[in-house]
């Protein structure tokens, strides 16, 4: 693809009215290469020789060698770097050597471990002799019965994910117990993805998977690889419980690309009212499909990625392209075997452009894309890169174009484009002492052995007292300083490690039933009728589900519009109904927070004592909270317009969140100078809030979908800023929010200061102090009064200037290192 043609006509059509506001063109980079201590096996070395590589990269050749010498190690370099050979080549040379040595990789996602096997066997089939001697295999779900026994006995790479090693690998280890007496390696690939919730559950699965292998004798070195980000090395450690060596100097090439800032087309004469990001990225789309491109573009929400899919696919049937059925979307809910189609069609050049979640971010292989759109901020600049690697993975000149929203932080990166270019600066948080995590865990543990007291101190500080609670609940037996599981049925079942809720809504549509006075028919001529009359065409899970099936939502699926009729709670099912409707709807909902234990509280915004400072401060706090939410409305949104045209009411009883939080309260001198300078320290604190929910994930890695924010007086008895983890335990996000309150008020101010809108705007103080559901169109929250951006402002600068008095950023930081 010609990139700098592409963007010559783009700037040349009459509807460009300037949009481009950074082009950064990152030059190619030529390979560094080097020998490992000693050579690889000639077997091997004809292998890779077989497809084309004569050298290995300078990080593949430091990955060998500390496999080699027993150090667990992460690789964190750039997309497409041949990282899979940094874990493969010890791999395959210690199954050379030995016959029986076993090898465990464990993939987010099933899809990818699939994409893995095939590359695996692709490699392997380049040398018959190693073939036959090798026998890779993916251990999931979909894997039937007779095929999980001979894997067990014959397979020496096991490739899986977390989710079945917790509940169908170590609940029956007896089954494997040849496997883990020889098990030698332990792969982690896409470890960034493993922070917050997940990676908590997954730091406690690997600690169960560690007391397993050294029951049978084992004691496997873990190989990790990540996207770039700020701390791989404490990442891996945390998530392995054990110090590893971090390989991030990368020696791979890499071709030209181009990476625009694209700011939306502004709304007349007014320069702070844009258009939407989704709007131009599907008018850059199609221009790029109809150029002979293939493009990605991805979404925040799964809602946007079926607007634009369906946008798209209306602008080339206008245009009488060829191209229009060459479109689709692609995203989290969608079947197993859809996605896969969906999959091979991208790979093989026959789809031209999707629309997807961050579900295609991580590294499935599809192929040799052009063209990568990232419609608003992804939430950490990881993902960006890692969304934006998408486009020229074969190392061709390629595009990336980030489309801003109005979110502060999609304007701040706009406006530093220096900040978005320098090295990530985010950090992965992952906790694996999270209550309820742990008590989970301990049970499964449990199960599979019995706990002594050093393995339970394996499991953390905490870990000795929940199992005492456990114990004490009648889920535990504590006989002779061991807990033994009390008994039932496989603990691990019911315990899902990717959300809160371990339940799942099936999405079903209904068919056209003959109406009769006939009552249904019952047992298998029931269930036979049921499956003609019903079809399963998607999924969502429990926590999502009041949010995007609630009964007389519009539920969008391939391009397709489907009211809903009834959401069963009971027998969490959603019945749906094929309707082409010329709307879509948005959940409204309502949230309440209360304070139930305070666990820290910080000095660094309190000058009470200092005559200096008149008395002036804030309350800064961490603890317990608890949250209920509701959906309680939704909005009738056209199509195209984004009219709104009309509301209806919600009846679904609320959800409840046991959590932790962090808060923030003026207190009354400092109230009294904002009131002096003629603001009132409410609407500072709405506007702080605004903020403060978009630039955490600046200075903690997760998604602000991940987070929760409140203004209440109910708690503190004024205008609290409340900021919440958005999961059963907390997950460690607003605890350093609280550690990190320098940086994150500076980045706040920054934000606002930097905006050159004169009484606020989306851009800097943020949308109204509504939440919009997290899976829903996210530019449906204009037309509401914004938060004062002069109090706001001046708020900020108050409490930054308690924070710089106090010296508190850097004691903080050095606190959290």
């Amino acid at each position: 693809m010609d990139v700098r043609a592409f963007l010559r006509r783009i700037e040349g059509a009459r509807n460009y009215q300037g949009q481009i506001e950074h082009v950064a063109e990152i030059a190619e980079r030529d390979g560094v290469y080097a020998q490992p201590e000693r050579p690889l096996p000639a077997e091997l070395a004809e292998l890779l020789a077989a497809r084309g590589i004569e050298r290995l990269y300078s990080h593949q050749v430091a990955a060998l060698d500390l496999a080699r010498s027993g150090r667990d190690l992460a690789v964190v370099t750039g997309t497409a770097s041949g990282k899979t050979l940094c874990y493969n080549l010890p791999i395959l040379e210690a199954a050379l050597d030995d016959a029986q040595a076993r090898a465990l990789y464990l993939f987010p996602t099933k899809a990818l471990a699939q994409d893995q096997l095939k590359g695996l066997l692709e490699l392997l089939g380049e040398h018959p002799t190693l073939a036959k001697r090798i026998k890779p295999g993916v251990y999931d779900g979909d894997t039937p019965t007779a095929q999980r026994r001979r894997m067990r006995s014959e397979a020496n790479l096991v490739l899986s994910n977390p989710d079945m090693l917790h509940a169908a690998v170590l609940p029956y280890h007896p089954k494997w117990a040849r496997f883990f007496e020889s098990l030698r390696f332990v792969v982690l690939d896409e470890v960034h993805t493993y922070r917050g919730i997940l990676g908590a559950n997954v730091a406690c699965v690997l600690r169960r998977l560690q007391r397993v292998c050294r029951h049978y004798g084992s004691d496997p070195v873990f190989l990790a690889a990540s996207a770039t980000i700020a701390n791989p090395g404490e990442l891996a450690s945390r998530l392995i419980g054990r110090d590893v060596a971090v390989v991030d100097d990368d020696g791979s090439p890499r071709g030209r690309k181009f990476f625009v800032l694209w700011n939306p087309t502004p709304l007349g004469a007014d320069s702070l009212a844009r258009t939407s990001a989704a709007d131009d990225a599907v008018n850059l789309m199609v221009d790029a499909i109809e150029a002979d491109a293939q493009v990605l573009a991805f979404t925040r929400t799964r809602q946007a990625a079926e607007l634009i899919h369906r946008y798209v696919k209306q602008s080339l049937e206008l245009n009488h392209s060829p191209r229009a059925g060459d479109v689709r979307a692609y995203r989290g809910g969608y079947l197993p075997n859809e996605r896969r189609d969906i999959e091979q069609a991208l790979f093989s050049g026959k789809l031209r452009g999707v629309a997807t979640t961050n579900a295609l971010e991580l590294g499935i292989d599809i192929g040799s894309l052009d063209v990568a759109l990232l419609v608003n901020y992804p939430g950490t600049i990881a993902s960006a890169w890692q969304q934006a690697g998408r486009s020229g993975r074969r190392h061709d000149e390629s595009l990336a174009v980030l489309l801003a929203g109005n979110d502060p932080v999609d304007q701040y990166l706009l406006r530093h484009p220096d900040y978005f270019f320098a090295q990530s600066p985010e950090h992965a948080v992952v906790d694996p002492e999270n209550p309820y995590v742990l008590a989970a865990h301990l049970k499964s543990a449990a199960f599979e052995i019995p706990l002594g007291d050093e393995d339970v101190a394996r499991f953390g500080p905490m870990a000795g007292e929940i199992a005492g609670l456990l114990a004490d609940a009648g889920e535990l037996i504590a006989i002779g300083g061991k807990h033994y599981f009390a008994g039932g049925q496989n603990p691990a079942i019911g315990v899902s490690l990717r959300h809160m809720s371990d339940n799942t809504f099936s999405i079903v549509e209904r068919g056209h039933r003959p109406v009769s006075g006939d009552p249904p028919p019952v047992g298998r001529a029931g269930a036979k009728q049921f499956e003609r009359d019903h079809r399963v065409i998607a999924n969502v899970d429990a926590i999502s589900a009041p949010e995007l099936v609630y009964p007389e939502a519009v539920y969008l699926h391939n391009g397709e519009s489907y009211l809903v009729r009834e959401l069963d709670l009971n027998a969490k099912i959603a019945y749906v109904e094929r309707r082409e409707t010329d709307y879509y709807t948005q959940a409204v909902l309502e949230s309440n927070v209360l304070v139930t234990r305070e666990r820290q509280t910080s000095d660094a915004l309190d000058r009470t004592n200092d005559d200096a400072a008149e008395g002036y401060g804030a309350l800064l706090a961490y603890g317990n909270v608890d949250v209920s939410w509701q959906t309680v409305a939704f909005k009738k949104i056209k199509f195209n317009t984004r009219e709104n045209i009309g509301l209806g009411p919600v009846d679904i009883p609320a959800q409840t969140l046991a959590t932790t939080a962090m808060w923030l309260a003026p207190n009354d001198a400092l109230r009294a100078r904002m009131k002096g300078a003629g603001y009132r320290a409410s609407e500072g604190v709405c506007g702080l809030r605004n903020l403060a929910v978009v630039a955490l994930p600046m200075v903690a890695m997760c998604d602000s979908r991940d987070l929760g924010g409140v203004v209440d007086s109910k708690n503190v008895g004024r205008s609290t800023m409340i900021l919440y983890d958005r999961y059963p335990g907390g997950l460690g996000y607003s605890e350093k929010g609280f550690h990190l309150i320098g940086d994150l008020l500076r980045i706040c101010r920054e934000m606002v200061a930097d905006c050159p809108c004169e009484e606020g705007c989306p851009s800097c103080v943020g949308l109204p102090n509504l939440r919009p559901a997290i899976h829903s169109d996210p530019d449906l929250m204009r037309g509401y009064p914004m938060p004062n951006k002069g109090a706001t402002l001046r708020l900020l600068e108050l409490l930054c200037g308690l924070n710089e008095a106090a010296d508190c950023g850097e004691t903080v930081l050095a606190d959290s290192a």
